[in-house]
């Protein structure tokens, strides 16, 4: 089992420490998850795929031995299989990867699963729901990006809301967005079918509580 395949349809949080400050990361997730954070957003970013430089395994080590939280790795990179295995042995739970990017999809999601992580795919914002429509068997959990994916602090694509409801009627594993989501944009998501919701810039905006808080809650609202 894993997070994702024990979700159900609970709407859940998860800061991206890509906009925390990483002099104080530990901390940075502490506070996330005093607001109700149930997961980590770790992006891995390799000036190729995207062009921005990130981290890599050995802060996903550090991070996962200070937090009981479950810790999602995002590779935005070109070389995805290069990094599955040291992304494991770090301690993360799930793995994901980019299907615009990797060679052989079916074969890349496999090596996540050996590995003892939950496998999925993030679809940038103009990659069809139906480009995975063959890999649905061997996946855990779908990330739709609302906004290009490389740096925070973008503006959320509405185009994606639509995405998202697509994929409701594809999946039965849980949905994550990811990108320009807020206390505004989550409940517009979350209608749409998402229950993980992962934000950066508007949680690291202000006290990371309590921004966390209001994004969760105002999710979980539009579900009532």
């Amino acid at each position: 089992m894993g997070f994702f395949n024990e979700l159900e349809d609970r709407v859940v949080g998860a800061p991206s420490i890509l906009a925390a400050d990483f002099a104080h990361l530990a901390d940075e997730v502490r506070r996330a998850r005093d607001g109700g954070a149930e997961m980590v957003h770790f992006d891995v970013m390799d000036n190729h795929f995207v062009p921005n430089l990130t981290v890599g395994p050995a802060v996903a080590a550090s991070l996962a031995a200070a937090t009981d939280l479950p810790i999602n790795v995002h590779l935005q990179v070109t070389s995805p299989d290069n990094l599955i295995p040291a992304f494991a042995e770090a301690g993360v739970a799930s793995i994901c990867v980019h299907p615009e990017i990797v060679t052989h999809l079916h074969r890349t999601l496999e090596l996540i699963e050996t590995s003892g992580c939950e496998a999925g795919v993030a679809l940038s914002p103009t990659t069809p729901p139906e480009a995975i429509k063959w890999a649905l068997p061997h996946l855990d959990f779908v990330i739709v990006m609302s906004v290009d994916p490389g740096f925070g602090g973008q503006s959320f694509i509405p185009e994606m809301v639509d995405k998202v409801r697509r994929l409701r009627g594809m999946v039965g594993f849980p949905i994550a967005v990811d990108g320009g989501i807020d206390a505004y944009t989550a409940p517009v998501m979350v209608e749409a079918g998402a229950r993980v919701l992962i934000a950066g810039s508007a949680v690291y905006r202000g006290d990371p509580a309590v921004e966390m808080r209001k994004i969760i809650t105002a999710g979980r609202a539009a579900t009532a």
